[in-house]
């Protein structure tokens, strides 16, 4: 096959036997458009260029003398190179297997060859595949997208039922976090009167832990036969969750220590000879906004203030992005509180199976599997269609 026979532009035939996000690399008159799934109506833009110059900026900064005086400042700078770096490696890795099952494509379909556009067919496929996982890494932009997670669970009003639900939700989002390949530290837990648990606050750690479960934030609700009634009625159970950005040494919230209540108690629940003996859990409120934050995890008074400070700094920064982000929008487009009855998301076990998530309508039959920790294509779906 000659050079030019190649290089020709794609022929219908070419472009239909390609899925989604392959089709769209060929059709697009900007080379550096990324189509998001069939299932989505919107474009992600790589900017190549742009990507490349800000590469170099950073390469031309590391490569000073006095860079490395302070390496722990310039962590910031080292992380944004290795994420520059890997995207436009990636991007660079996938044109050209796009290339390859172009040039494969052209002659199958020359030859007629009915085996190798088979073959075609399924290296298309899996770069697809590879496509729609950058379309949703593009969408992890946000200021703290990369930052490790605080993820709060609250059981909502209805008793043991809530609780049972709030248990639940925690493990789907420790399973989540297992099979991501990340690691969790529980920083305050508050057992359940029968079963379940009131309430929970816990890290996630891991690259975009952040950026993947801020889409978690809001009411989730569970439709089931309770296991707590005799008489086997339907019960409707509610429970929040909230996702704060873990801060780094990078980023500072002023806290000043008249502002702040701190009560020391002893604690509460299962945990050995220590437990009850000596006033080792934290409360700390803060006063002017009324953020109260607990831990008791921790054997050690001071452990446990640290994890509770940890928790605090983030919440609070978060209500100062919110407050920010407030005055830039209009009244019709500023974000709605999270409130019970404006679930995000539904769990129904009875009388059918289903899990719906409410902002992309999206839907799966296979209720046990979503508990289990198979959320991916719920958190791909809002981020895609940017309703995080």
């Amino acid at each position: 096959m000659t050079p030019a026979a190649a290089s020709k532009p794609p022929g219908k035939k070419r472009i239909q036997a390609l899925p989604g996000g392959a089709q769209c690399l060929l059709k697009s008159n900007k080379p550096f458009g990324i189509c998001r799934p069939s299932s989505y109506s919107s474009r992600t833009v790589f900017d190549l260029a742009g990507k490349r110059e800000r590469l170099d900026k950073i390469e031309k900064q590391i490569a000073a003398e006095d860079f490395w005086n302070n390496p722990e400042q310039n962590k910031e700078i080292l992380k944004e190179r290795t994420l520059l770096a890997g995207r436009i490696e990636t991007f660079a890795e996938l044109s050209k297997e796009l290339e390859d099952c172009g040039v494969l494509l052209d002659l199958a379909v020359e030859e007629s060859d009915d085996e190798t556009l088979d073959e075609v067919r399924k290296q298309v496929k899996n770069l697809d595949k590879k496509i729609q996982k950058l379309s949703v890494d593009l969408m992890l932009d946000g200021d703290q997208d990369s930052s490790n997670a605080i993820v709060s669970i609250n059981a909502g009003a209805g008793g043991t039922e809530a609780q049972d639900w709030a248990e639940m939700l925690f493990r789907m989002y420790s399973r989540w976090i297992e099979r991501r390949g990340f690691s969790s530290e529980i920083i305050d837990l508050q057992p359940g009167d029968e079963a379940g648990i009131k309430s929970v606050t816990f890290t996630a750690k891991g690259p975009y832990a952040y950026g993947y479960l801020k889409t978690e934030s809001g009411v989730h609700r569970l439709v089931r036969i309770s296991p707590f009634n005799a008489s086997g009625k339907r019960h409707t159970s509610f429970a929040s969750v909230f996702v704060y950005p873990e801060l780094d040494n990078q980023i500072v919230v002023d806290i000043d220590e008249k502002d702040l209540r701190i009560d020391v108690f002893r604690a509460s629940g299962a945990g050995g000879q220590h437990v009850n003996k000596t006033s080792s859990a934290v409360r700390i409120t803060h006063l002017p906004t009324g953020i109260v934050v607990q831990c008791q995890q921790e054997k050690s008074q001071h452990r446990n203030k640290d994890l509770a400070m940890k928790v605090l700094r983030a919440r609070l920064y978060q209500l100062e992005k919110r407050k920010q982000e407030a005055k830039m929008q209009q009244l019709h487009e500023s974000k709605d509180e999270i409130a019970w009855g404006s679930q995000i998301r539904s769990y129904v076990l009875h009388p059918y199976q289903m899990v719906k998530d409410h902002r992309t309508n999206m839907e799966i039959g296979n209720v046990g599997s979503v508990l289990d920790g198979e959320i991916d294509p719920f958190i791909e779906a809002v981020l895609l269609t940017g309703k995080s």
